[in-house]
Order: C-alpha cells, then structure tokens, then sequence
C-alpha cells in the first residue's frame, strides 16, 4: 500500500504541469464582461462604435480637453507605452471619451489627440449618448463654477482608464498613477492573444 503511494506521488510530481498564465499587473477584471458598445462621432468626423474596432485591444479613457492636469498625463503615459509596445501597438486603438461635449468640439478633439499621438482618436455625441455611456461605464462626471478662472468651469471626472480585448471584454480597469511599465505589461499581454 505504501509503494502504491509512493509510486502515485512521483507521477504525479513527474507529470507536466498546465500551462501557467501570465498576470496582469493593473486592475484585471476577473471574469471579463462585454464592453458596453457606444456610438459616437470620431474627432474625422464619421460615426464609430466599439464594435468597429473589434480585433484591436482598445483603450478608453473618460476625460475633456480642458483638464489641467490627469488628462494630459495619462495621454502622455498612453503615447509613451504605445512608443515602449512598436509594432506591437499596431492593433491598439486609444480614444479619449469626452466629458464635456460642449466645449469639445471634433476639431479640438483631433488637435489635442493629435498633439500625443496621430493615431490617438477622440469621441464626442450629443450629451444624452454619452451620459448613458458614462452610466454604462460607471463613470463619474460633474461639472462645477470656478470663479475668477478663464475656463469658466471644470469637470470633475473618475480617471481610471478601461481596457477592451479583441473579442469585445472589458479586461482591465487601470487606475490613475498606474506605472507605464505595468500598462505595458499587460497590454502586450492582451495584444499577443
């Protein structure tokens, strides 16, 4: 009885082990959910939903051109990985979702996408698509007064970045200070399936 054991036991130590996954370093959905699918106006103008960039690992992020601060530099972070990826970011699509469609206009969008990367895009609609958006999303977005300033009055936003695989599944949920090299990380991760 004892053999029989012992004989088992190197079996099972002998036996190959499964494939280990690799981890994502950010914030991995676990199991990933279908992305909400949206339609909105592309900064060139044409009508884009999500399932247009299907085959493509898309990145989303909640924000308006105006921001003085989390904006700019997640764009900056998101222009640095996409330059880290190479080729491999052929397949990445980046897209800033405005929060202040008033101000946003296609052509300020395409200036200030473009200032971070040409290929960069951003969205805008009529405020009823994209508050259904932010809701779908579980984005929060108020608009407040700031006396004295130019601007007249600033957005407060969730700045988290979401991740969409290929298939169409929110896979990722990045906070805001997340490092480039873990973005990196988990983007080549979802771009090499």
């Amino acid at each position: 009885m004892r053999l029989a054991w012992i004989v088992g036991l190197l079996l099972l130590l002998a036996a190959p082990s499964p494939a280990v996954q690799p981890r994502f370093r950010t914030g991995a959905l676990e199991p990933a959910a279908p992305a909400p699918d949206f339609v909105l106006q592309a900064d060139q103008g044409k009508t884009v939903r999500l399932r247009d960039w299907r085959g493509d690992v898309v990145v989303l992020y909640f924000g308006y051109t105006s921001c003085p601060d989390i904006c700019p530099t997640t764009f900056a972070e998101l222009a640095e990985v996409k330059q880290r990826l190479g080729r491999a970011a052929e397949r990445l699509r980046v897209a800033l979702v405005t929060v202040d469609p008033e101000r946003d206009t296609a052509p300020r969008l395409r200036i200030y996408m473009r200032a971070f990367d040409p290929s960069f895009v951003g969205l805008t609609g009529p405020r009823a698509s994209l508050e259904k958006m932010w809701k779908a999303y579980g984005v929060y977005v108020k608009s407040h007064r700031v006396p004295g300033s130019v601007a007249a009055y600033a957005v407060d936003h969730s700045a988290t970045t979401f991740v969409i695989d290929a298939q169409g599944d929110l896979r990722l949920v990045i906070p805001f200070g997340t490092s480039v090299e873990d973005i990196c990380h988990d983007l080549q991760l979802l771009l090499a399936r």
